[in-house]
Formats: structure tokens, sequence, C-alpha cells
């Protein structure tokens, strides 16, 4: 190759090699410093896509954890309600055996049902102030859908239907008007014997449901922490590959700067000839 001047081919090759070895340094410093490999589309478009779905779905299950969660909460708020319920008609059943011994006279019956009549109201008050995010629990026997999943199939969705426990569905309003008849009395420990069975089997339905919630929480947890892995396999950083990478990109951008001076100085060498 002759010795040139106007053209420094050598210069030319060493910043060639040297613009390279500077984007891959700062790709390294990119990867290192976020902690991730892929940081846009350009690094590896078809992982960025299957990253960023994958992340949609981690936070969509994250959401379906807070909801199970809730319907957890409402359930629990529902069945300590019904629990107090249960142990007024505990009660109830106990003022009606003994308003129904023979031997009382009217005024002391119908002490027994003026507690029995103040207590058929609680019952009532108690079933329209259990609620759970505005949502009346044990006055409306509502449904309630619970979003347990992070797509819009039937199977990610729960529904929940609540009980109706107020008075009159308890089939106690027939017996407000009073325990002062021996008659009525009788009559209304047979129907707290309904009522209690009515109470026991909604709790009994609270319990499947909540139990059903925690599995279902056990699931989603596991397939978070899946997805998650699944996602980091693709997106983050290998911090010992990249620190090597680094390390090397360095190197060459320190010996390419080096070669680049030694490059530019060649054309001196046809000074020597014009001495």
């Amino acid at each position: 190759m002759g010795l040139v001047i106007n053209t420094n081919i050598a210069s030319l090759i060493a910043q060639q090699n040297l613009n390279i070895s500077n984007k891959q340094l700062k790709l390294s410093v990119q990867r290192l410093s976020s902690g991730y490999r892929v940081n846009s589309a350009a690094d590896d478009a078809a992982g960025m896509a299957r990253a960023s779905l994958l992340r949609s779905n981690s936070r969509g299950i994250q959401a379906a954890l807070r909801n199970s969660n809730d319907g957890i909460s409402a359930l629990e708020i529902a069945d300590q309600s019904s629990a107090k319920i249960g142990d007024i008609l505990t009660r109830m059943n106990e003022l009606a055996v003994s308003a129904s011994q023979g031997t009382l006279d009217t005024e002391t019956r119908g002490y027994y049902h003026l507690e029995w009549a103040e207590l058929v109201k609680e019952i009532d008050r108690i079933a329209n102030v259990t609620e759970f995010d505005g949502k009346k629990l044990l006055a409306s026997g509502i449904t309630v859908d619970i979003q347990i999943g992070f797509r819009s199939s039937a199977d990610d969705r729960l529904t929940m239907t609540m009980g109706k426990m107020i008075a009159s569905t308890l089939g106690l309003n027939a017996t407000a008007a009073g325990l002062s008849a021996l008659t009525r009395a009788q009559s209304a420990m047979g129907l707290i014997k309904t009522a209690i069975k009515s109470i026991n089997g909604t709790r009994a339905r609270f319990g499947a449901f909540t139990n059903r919630l925690d599995a279902t929480i056990s699931n989603l947890q596991v397939t978070f922490t899946n997805i998650q892995a699944a996602e980091s396999r693709i997106r983050d950083a290998d911090f010992a590959h990249e620190t090597a990478l680094f390390t090397k990109n360095q190197i060459l951008v320190q010996s390419g700067v080096s070669v680049l001076a030694q490059a530019n100085t060649l054309p001196q060498a046809a000074l020597t000839l014009l001495q």
C-alpha cells in the first residue's frame, strides 16, 4: 500500500472500530444501570413483546389477589354478623321455651314477649347495617361477582350468594306480635328452630366461599411468582455476563483511542521523505 496523506485509511478503520466499541460500552452501561437486558424494542423486539404481556398479566393477578382478599373480608363481616343473629335466636328460643310454661299468667308471659319483640327488631337492624363497600350483605340476598382471575372468562369469576337474614325471611314476623299467648309461644319454638337451621346453612356457605377464596389466593400467588420469574428471564440483565462485557468494552474503547492516536500520526512519515 502506498504512502498517502490525503486519506488516512488506518485512522478510518480505527474510528469505525472505536464507534462500535463505544456503542457496545453504552449498551453495557445502560443495562448495568437499569438492571434490564431489554430496555427498548430495539434490544429484543420479540422479547420486549413477550415481557410486556407477562407484566400485564402479573399486574392483573395482583388486582385479582386484592379482589379475592376483599371477598374474604366481606364474607368475614357477613359471617360475624350472622353469628350474632344466631346468638339472638338462641336467646329468643330460651324466651319462647320459658313463655311456653303453662303455669305462667298473662302478665308474666308478657315480660318475655317484650324482650322477644325487641330482639326481632335487633335482627333487622343488624341485617340492615351489615355491609361492605356500600353493599348490604344480609338484608337483600344479593349475589356478588368476585373477579378472581386476570381474564374475562367465567372461570375467572366467583359468584357468591349472600344470605337474607331479616326477621320476616327467617319466619319470625308472624310471632312478633306476642309471646303472651301460650299457643304462640309454643309455635315460636318451631319457628326458631327453622331460623337457626337457616342461619347455620348460610354460615356454612360463607365458610365454603372463604375456603375457596383462600385456595384461589394460594394459586394466584404461585401463578404470580411463576410469571414474574418468566418475565425476569426475558427482561432482566445477567449482571455476571454484563459486567464481563462492560470490562471488555472498556478495554476496547481505551485501546481504540490509543490506536486511533497512533493511526493519526502515520501520515507524518511522509515528512521524512521531504527532508
